[in-house]
């Protein structure tokens, strides 16, 4: 079965070289990185914005581009969906006339008049239809500009930092709904991003993009917790993400247990419901290593493990190091200093346990 991207180009534009090599599985790939390391040069080649110099396209075994073959499929034959920093919708149309506008871009022939219907429902935007964009706050203007391209019938969508321009509240009024679209249509996604905390939360797959180059590409959760990435210079802190279920509350004390595969873990309730399922997000730094089980501690999350991978030292001085535990069937990142490493004498095989306090895992 052929991935769903498989992606080797090369450009040079400028001074800079986008040399890009990688293939995902996910539903959701996430290209991650800093500003000007070559995310967005990157997707433009996909859509046909940018024309490679040598390399290949594919999208679920559809050949888009492939230079020694002479194949270059123009833009407007992809068949993709692309959603911006901002919105860019028309003003002087209302919201139902910009999602329409959508479908001009489907051959008449095989448009679907039913598919309006499932985008409203599928981003809460039906009681919007009579609005123009004036009138809209950013985070329904952006779910109205995700509508259009989805009503463009496309194979691929595009999602270039959409949440960029957007306030935090706007960001936490949207990303259900593009979890929705993740999980709920067969349509996959790239979605360009800085923000660690979005990757996180939405990727099935995370493709590292460092000066035009893909550094790792693989399952969002073992790229987040690999030792290797988060020593490099200016890398972000490592993390251990782990999906989990609620499984009952501790209602005097406002907790909620769940259950990961790393093991049975104690959180603030807040606003979860009994068999919730959802991701959670523990920084590297958050996470305490003991030889022995401790006791007399406050935190109440302490899961048994073994280190799989130790870094060499990093750091001003090298003072940090930086590992990687598995937990029942789980990896746990954690950053300790070099001299807590040498004081345990921590190596790959020694048995731990790793000690989290319920108010350092980061929930959506």
């Amino acid at each position: 079965m052929s991935p769903v991207l498989d992606i080797a180009i090369r450009r040079r534009l400028g001074d800079f070289l986008l040399d890009a090599s990688f293939t995902s599985e996910g539903r959701l790939t996430a290209l991650f990185g800093s500003s000007g390391s070559g995310k967005t040069s990157l997707v433009n080649v996909v859509s046909g914005l940018i024309r490679p110099e040598a390399g290949h396209v594919r999208i679920e075994g559809e050949t888009l581009v492939d230079t020694e073959a002479g194949i270059f499929l123009p833009k407007h034959r992809r068949r993709i969906g692309y959603v911006f920093q901002e919105a860019r919708l028309f003003p002087h149309l209302t919201v139902r006339q910009n999602l329409l506008f959508g479908h001009w871009f489907v051959p008449r022939g095989t448009r679907k008049p039913a598919e309006l219907d499932k985008v409203l429902g599928l981003l809460g935007i039906g009681h919007l239809l009579r609005r123009r964009p004036g009138a809209l706050s950013g985070g329904e203007k952006q779910r109205v500009a995700i509508g259009r391209a989805l009503l463009a019938e496309p194979r691929l969508l595009l999602m270039d930092e959409p949440l960029a321009a957007l306030d935090e509240a706007r960001k936490a009024e949207i990303l259900p709904y593009i979890e929705r679209l993740r999980d709920e249509t067969r349509i996959p996604i790239v979605y360009v991003s800085h923000a660690l905390a979005e990757v996180a939360r939405l990727a099935t797959t995370v493709a590292i993009v460092e000066n035009g180059r893909i550094a790792a590409c693989g399952p969002t959760a073992d790229i987040l917790s690999r030792p290797d990435l988060a020593a490099r210079p200016r890398a972000p802190e490592a993390s251990s993400l782990l999906t989990a279920e609620v499984i009952r509350f501790d209602e005097p004390f406002g907790l909620a247990q769940l259950k990961t595969r790393a093991g049975p873990l104690v959180i603030a309730r807040g606003s979860l419901q009994a068999g919730q399922k959802l991701k959670i997000r523990v920084l590297a730094s958050d996470v305490m290593l003991s030889l022995e089980p401790p006791t007399g501690i406050s935190a109440l999350n302490v899961l048994p493990g073994r280190i799989t991978e130790i870094s060499e030292r990093t750091g001003p001085g090298g003072s940090t190091v930086h590992l990687r535990l598995i937990c029942g069937e789980a990896l746990i990142a954690a950053r300790l200093t070099a001299k807590s490493a040498e004081m345990l004498e921590l190596a790959p095989g020694k048995a731990v346990h790793a000690v989290i306090k319920s108010v350092s895992v980061e929930t959506p």
